[in-house]
């Protein structure tokens, strides 16, 4: 790539297109060319011809990416994933028929998507719930925080889908891993549920907000299914936050959120933990560290 940063694809064929986007890189292929757009233009020729799929990895440098493929000529994918940095994807063939636009396969396929934003795909998302959770183990301070983030993210999704709202996705997802250690140090200071947090996990939520609309940008919305796809994606979203509460509460809230050492061995450890992996996060986002 231009700024000397190794970039590893592999293009099976020729005669179709595909898209390969992140924060620094627009990659398609047509025919028997290769574009790449971050700060310049790269160029290959030649593609292997006879081949049936696609392999795609790029350096773990590059970031997350979101692949899709369609024919030229032809608006709609016929095949799309995400991965995270230095992931590889799967085989994607070719050969594949574009999928059904109908709303309920258009539901089915973002609910999916949303969901796998969260669990397994989203650690920064998975530990701000986590954090969430930490708290209190008791179910009303837990719901006000659960419902002043989903109102919040649900307002700057669909904000950040209709591009009301446009923010750099480098300083969004910096912001984001500065939400976890503000809610992971507040844990520690305190055990009850504040008089502010409520309304500041709400602006955070408007951060993860824009998060959530800059991956499905990049995965892409069908043709006429704007609304389809926004509500499913939520849903799925939604649904990966419960599946992370669920989880923690039957894990830890059930058998031991009432225990006198709860907070000394659990929610503190707990909390220091969170706050240390997501201040390096900052610190790497913000590119003080390769």
């Amino acid at each position: 790539t231009p700024d000397g940063r190794r970039m590893r694809g592999q293009a099976r064929d020729y005669g179709w297109h595909y898209d390969a986007l992140s924060g620094k890189i627009n990659l398609g292929i047509d025919d028997h060319h290769a574009h790449v757009q971050p700060t310049g233009a790269y160029h290959y020729h030649g593609l292997p011809t006879g081949a049936t799929a696609l392999t795609w990895r790029l350096d773990p440098a590059l970031g997350s990416s979101v692949i899709r493929l369609r024919r030229v000529g032809e608006p709609e994918a016929f095949a799309a994933t995400y991965i995270q940095p230095g992931e590889t994807t799967a085989p994607l063939a070719f050969g594949a028929a574009v999928p059904s636009q109908s709303a309920w396969s258009v539901a089915a396929t973002y609910v999916v998507v949303g969901f796998e934003h969260i669990v397994p795909k989203g650690l920064d998302h998975i530990l701000f719930v986590v954090g969430l959770f930490l708290l209190s183990a008791r179910i009303r301070p837990l719901l006000w925080q659960v419902t002043m983030f989903t109102l919040a993210h649900t307002i700057t999704l669909a904000l950040g889908l209709l591009e009301i709202v446009r923010l750099s996705g480098e300083i969004v997802e910096t912001l984001i891993a500065a939400s976890i250690v503000y809610v992971a140090i507040d844990n520690i200071r305190g055990d009850t549920l504040g008089r502010w947090r409520p309304a500041v996990v709400f602006g955070f939520g408007l951060l993860h907000g824009l998060g959530f609309a800059g991956v499905l940008l990049e995965y892409g919305l069908p043709t006429g299914q704007f609304v389809p796809a926004l509500i499913s994606f939520n849903v799925g979203v939604e649904l990966g936050q419960l599946a992370i509460l669920v989880a923690c509460f039957l894990g830890l809230g059930l058998w031991f959120g009432q225990r006198k050492w709860y907070r000394r061995s659990v929610v503190i450890p707990g909390s220091v933990a969170i706050a240390v992996v997501a201040l390096f996060w900052v610190i790497e986002r913000v590119g003080l560290v390769a």
